[in-house]
């Protein structure tokens, strides 16, 4: 690889980053990001970074303020220590789910976040599965969502599973789960629901026939596993075989853990966008690892390849590692 190309990594993914350095023989910048006794975040870059293209591996995660400021803060300090470039990898996008004024006098925080990573000084974001694509929209450098569907489509081929069914949690779901069904040549079936408020959802009803089928559901983002635990425990009620759910970001919060443990879920596949921690661990939660991939799509940025032709030499199973 380009000997000016350095990864980051800041507090939220340092086994992912060592990962991707790991991969592309490349040098993994060493850097302190220490806190003032009062919570105030710092940085310090312990080598030159001038004329370097920088990669900066950081989810806004839990604690999500103090990871975002982390990120800011980093942003700045390599824009003033003449970086060529500044591309932050963040495999979860903080504050995704606030894309619009779903009420009246409510912000619109996703759009905030991206003005600040750009007025931070930073070059290009690159994202795992956003909340909606149209987030992309919201800021003025660009930005690459990457799919996290190849790794989902090995999964399940590999299980062997017949009569499949990929089910979308929501409406809004249907385009994110249209595409693994594609893949699997599996019908697709949706669930209709309501949310009264936050982390809460109300089960109407569902359009399609999961009777005798193996359901995926297919979503972007557990948090407490509330609403997912229910459409599992629903699906199973209509006549499903059985009930597996593919989600990129575990957030896992509250009294996920409990809830998934006893629902009818049969696995729950995430992704390791957010690290999964030890009191979170469960055999029914599997995590797939992206780096491999990432490492794939900053090699293709790097020498000015296309992403979509660097997506297609991605082998999960020659390159994923495992843990």
């Amino acid at each position: 690889m380009n000997k000016r190309l350095k990864i980051l990594s800041l507090t939220a993914n340092t086994e992912m980053a060592q990962e991707i350095a790991e991969i592309l023989d490349a040098s993994l910048m060493p850097a302190k990001v220490p806190h003032f006794s009062d919570g105030e975040v710092c940085f310090e870059a312990l080598e030159s970074c001038r004329g370097d293209d920088v990669f900066i591996i950081q989810s806004t995660c839990a604690p999500v303020n103090e990871r975002l400021m982390e990120l800011l803060i980093t942003i700045d300090a390599l824009k003033r220590a003449s970086a060529r470039s500044i591309t932050c990898v963040m495999p979860y996008y903080g504050y995704a789910r606030q894309d619009r004024k779903a009420k009246p006098r409510q912000p619109i925080s996703a759009k905030l976040v991206a003005d600040l990573i750009t007025t931070a000084g930073a070059n290009r974001v690159v994202c795992t599965d956003l909340h909606v694509s149209q987030i992309q929209g919201f800021f003025d450098i660009p930005v690459d969502d990457i799919s996290p569907m190849p790794l989902y489509w090995k999964y399940f081929k590999d299980l062997g599973l017949e009569d499949i069914c990929c089910v979308s949690p929501d409406h809004g779901g249907v385009v994110r789960t249209s595409r693994l069904a594609e893949k699997l040549n599996a019908p697709l079936a949706i669930i209709d629901k309501r949310r009264p408020k936050p982390n809460q959802a109300e089960f109407v009803g569902i359009v399609g026939d999961v009777k005798g089928k193996n359901c995926i559901i297919v979503d972007d983002i557990v948090d407490t596993a509330g609403t997912l635990c229910l459409a599992a425990n629903k699906l199973k009620e209509l006549g499903a075989k059985k009930v597996y759910a593919a989600i990129t970001h575990g957030i896992l919060s509250g009294k996920a853990l409990e809830n998934i443990n006893n629902s009818a879920l049969e696995k729950l596949v995430i992704t390791d966008t957010i690290p999964l921690p030890e009191d979170k661990k469960s055999d029914k939660i599997e995590v797939l690892y992206l780096a491999p991939l990432f490492a794939c799509i900053i090699s293709a940025l790097e020498e000015g390849e296309s992403l979509s032709e660097a997506r297609k030499k991605f082998d999960d199973k020659i390159f994923r590692k495992r843990r």
